[in-house]
């Protein structure tokens, strides 16, 4: 893992993660690794696994996710096309919307920005009403502000059922838990 040592020119990122085809846990544990891996990213923070229902689209098997926290020197579409990149690589295709998926990297924040155009929204759209994001991201930025409350305060409010814990804490993506 790259060590947090000097942060000029480093930006920090919130990312989400999830997948429910094939070995998601494995998949998302190789995303991070790759990124880590990089002289441009560096993962400072990692939630822990939930184990969460579908979102958009109900008729499929339940997901995993994840948040992440990261320092990257790549500017916003770089990053994105960065995660698409690896999503690629781990044979993500992209069939249907909210369908099944190997992985799925989303960019949830960047920085204070915001940012809009025809490949990229930060913050992520629908942030806000999505517990399979907000309970994870709780675990490594409980006060990030997203829209004028806390990830906290998002998190006491939106309906989290069905949402369980699958790993003890952040550290399931370096081990064979």
């Amino acid at each position: 893992m790259n060590s947090p040592v000097e942060t000029s020119g480093w930006s920090r990122v919130t990312l989400g993660l999830g997948g429910n085809v094939g070995d998601p846990r494995q998949t998302m544990a190789d995303a991070l690794a790759r990124l880590d891996g990089r002289d441009d990213c560096r993962v400072v923070s990692v939630s822990k696994l939930y184990r969460t229902p579908p979102w958009g689209k109900t008729d499929q098997a339940d997901f995993l996710n994840c948040c992440a926290l990261i320092e990257t020197r790549l500017a916003p579409q770089p990053l994105l096309e960065l995660c698409l990149s690896i999503e690629r690589e781990m044979k993500r295709v992209r069939i249907e919307r909210w369908g099944p998926r190997t992985i799925d990297i989303d960019i949830l924040t960047y920085d204070d920005q915001d940012v809009s155009t025809e490949t990229l929204a930060i913050p992520h759209p629908r942030i806000t009403e999505r517990a399979f994001v907000l309970v994870p991201l709780a675990d490594i930025a409980p006060e990030l502000d997203i829209a004028g409350k806390s990830v906290r305060d998002w998190t006491s409010i939106v309906d989290a059922g069905g949402i369980e814990a699958a790993s003890a804490d952040g550290g399931w993506w370096r081990s064979n838990e």
